[in-house]
């Protein structure tokens, strides 16, 4: 199978986005799109290869390159800077990411780099207004643009993905679908806006996320919105991504052959 794969710089209103697009080069166009949102790793490797898995599978497929600046990445969100957060994590007991005085001290032993990258990367509550109006941006790219206009469009988003996944199921109603691998729940009052079937993917020891899994099923029971959740035993945060040390591979099998059943019927 044939992928076209290319990096679009496209602005919408006034907000410009960057997006690794592909999609199989032998189907028929305009296709239904998947909108994958990057980890706080960007639109590396991996998140890459799970775009072209959905592209296979016989999507559009746009992951937006949230760190971008005017189609570029800004020399602290680059690869290799990146590449040393990945390093760093792999290095400390998984506890000391909610141990704030202990993280400060073992971030104080590495390099001025990675801590400035650290500081960038996990930015994500000051800088998530950004990334939402990033994803707004590109959803409106796939309404018009010619590979996808008139077809429907789901979102699938990976630990801060998932997250901004979630934020966009209450904030768009361009979206028949959203999927959440194991993202920070919305709060209570934006679970009205919500207008799309949501698919929520959490693992058994991912503790901090799961403690707000019962309060989002309450709220969404409440307000009359369509959601399914998936609980993985044994498995941890991250445990699709397969270029990490939590990656479980049963857990991610089936995962995966749930999402695609879930967005065969939503994008339908």
């Amino acid at each position: 199978m044939t992928l076209r794969k290319e990096w679009v710089h496209v602005t919408e209103g006034e907000q410009e986005v960057y997006l690794y697009t592909v999609r199989q080069e032998a189907a028929q166009t305009p296709l239904p799109t998947v909108v994958v949102i990057q980890e706080i790793f960007g639109v590396d490797d991996h998140i890459q290869d799970v775009a072209d898995r959905f592209a296979q599978a016989g999507y559009n497929v746009i992951a937006p390159v949230l760190y971008a600046e005017n189609g570029a990445l800004p020399e602290v969100y680059k690869q290799e800077r990146v590449d040393l957060i990945k390093g760093f994590l792999d290095r400390i007991p998984a506890t000391s990411l909610h141990d704030r005085e202990l993280l400060g001290q073992l971030l104080a032993k590495e390099s001025k780099e990675l801590q400035e990258t650290f500081a960038a990367v996990f930015a994500i509550a000051e800088r998530a207004p950004l990334y939402i109006n990033k994803l707004h941006a590109a959803l409106a790219y796939a309404q018009t643009a010619d590979v996808s206009a008139g077809q429907r469009i789901a979102t699938i988003g990976y630990c801060m993905g998932g997250a901004l996944s979630a934020q966009m199921a209450c904030r768009s109603d361009a979206l028949s679908g959203a999927v959440i691998y194991y993202g920070m729940l919305p709060r209570r009052e934006l679970i009205a806006g919500v207008g799309c079937p949501v698919l929520g993917v959490f693992g058994s020891e991912d503790k901090g996320i799961n403690a707000l899994l019962p309060e989002f099923r309450e709220a969404m029971e409440a307000e009359g919105k369509q959601l399914t959740t998936l609980m993985y035993e044994g498995a941890h945060h991250g445990f699709f991504n397969d270029t990490r040390n939590f990656y479980n591979v049963d857990a991610a099998r089936d995962a995966w052959v749930q999402t695609l059943t879930f967005m065969r019927e939503v994008l339908a």
